[in-house]
């Protein structure tokens, strides 16, 4: 089956490849974090989307969104926000 890795943040796709063992793959990232060469991240959530191809055959993907690694008693804040100025 063809797997995603999307940031959940900025909807950046960050790898594809396909798998014979969803299960398997789905029970590893939701562990402590997720390593790649760029960065670490945790599982965040993940959908499984249906979609049909040219050829009228339709094709599974599971997409696994993640996050920045959050560090044990760290609270991650949300961005803040620019608020436009009226002069």
């Amino acid at each position: 089956m063809n797997v995603v890795f999307v940031l959940t943040e900025t909807a950046e796709e960050v790898l594809q490849m396909v798998s014979g063992d969803v299960a398997g793959l789905l029970a590893a990232v939701k562990g402590d974090n997720v390593s790649f060469p760029f960065g670490i991240y945790q599982y965040d959530s993940h959908t499984l989307d249906h979609y049909l191809l040219e050829n009228g055959t339709y094709q599974q993907e599971l997409v696994i969104y993640l996050k920045p690694e959050q560090k044990k008693n760290e609270t991650v804040l949300p961005a803040p926000q620019m608020n436009e100025i009226d002069f």
